[in-house]
């Protein structure tokens, strides 16, 4: 399961003169979307009905699936959940809604998170509008204008011969491993950035960096750009301030991955794939 813009969906900023009750809201308080039924059985409500238990906010058109008009919907962040509802993370979400749901509802939350995150204009500190025809943000006072941020950062797997590279990050759950990632910084291309953060993370050279997929990743804010590169030198070295353990893994002996949902766990199966069928590199777009 990959979270890219799903089939059928029609992205628009523009909001139709009418939004009907039949509506999706993708609502939002905080980090956690507003659901009717629980984790067993979650549902989108509709604009019907959070206007039957009175529940409005700041709203911002993102388009139709399948004809079906979609909204994201800000909400108090100490908002609760009324009898019938609740509210949950995106994470706890993944392979109980629909694919084409939780792709939607990761989409709303980027621009709600943009919503709550720029009120006030950076640059002076007046109240920002939203921009007419734009999915942005202006500053009536200085004339600056913001639109919603997105964070570019890489991932990459690293193979040696038919061995394939992965480290347990300190953030991570249990004793998961993935692949390595990190964020691009000002000036770097992300082939930059593949260079310096695998040296930084554990200390080795890599090559033949090849481009796999890429995938929207709304934690809160990033797009995950996934390749494969060669061992190319070094020796592993952790750093220990953010990296747990990082080690080389045989094929038939990988330990617990990241979850379905994720660009992660497609990189690693298909690199692993491809190792066992013994072929060359085939980027998937």
């Amino acid at each position: 399961m990959m979270m890219h813009t799903p089939e059928g969906f029609t992205p628009s900023h523009v909001a139709p003169s009418l939004v009907p009750g039949t509506s999706m809201v993708f609502a939002f308080a905080g980090a956690k979307l507003l659901i009717i039924g629980d984790e067993r059985n979650p549902a989108i409500p509709l604009a019907d009905d959070l206007e039957r238990i009175g529940i409005d906010g700041a709203r911002h058109y993102l388009g139709r699936l399948d004809g079906v008009h979609c909204v994201a919907l800000l909400l108090p962040d100490d908002a609760s959940a009324p009898t019938g509802y609740a509210l949950m993370g995106l994470r706890a979400l993944f392979l109980r809604l629909p694919e084409p749901l939780l792709a939607i509802a990761a989409r709303a939350f980027q621009v709600i998170e943009w919503d709550r995150t720029h009120r006030y204009c950076g640059r002076c500190g007046a109240p920002m509008h939203d921009k007419a025809g734009e999915r942005a943000k202006h500053c009536d006072a200085c004339g600056y204008v913001a639109y919603p941020r997105i964070s570019p950062a890489m991932m990459v797997l690293v193979t040696r011969e038919r061995e394939v590279l992965l480290a347990r990050a300190n953030r991570f759950p249990g004793a998961m491993y993935s692949a390595l990632a990190g964020f691009v910084e000002a000036g770097e291309s992300i082939e930059d950035c593949i260079h310096r953060e695998v040296h930084e993370e554990v200390g080795i050279d890599v090559t033949d960096l090849h481009y796999f997929a890429s995938q929207s990743w709304s934690f809160p804010h990033s797009l995950m750009i996934a390749y494969t590169a060669h061992y190319a030198g070094g020796e592993l070295m952790p750093d220990a301030s953010e990296i747990a353990d990082a080690r080389w893994f045989g094929l038939d002996a990988l330990p617990d991955l990241p979850s379905p949902v994720s660009i992660a766990r497609r990189l690693i199966d298909s690199t692993v794939a491809r190792l066992r069928a013994g072929s060359g590199i085939t980027p998937v777009g």
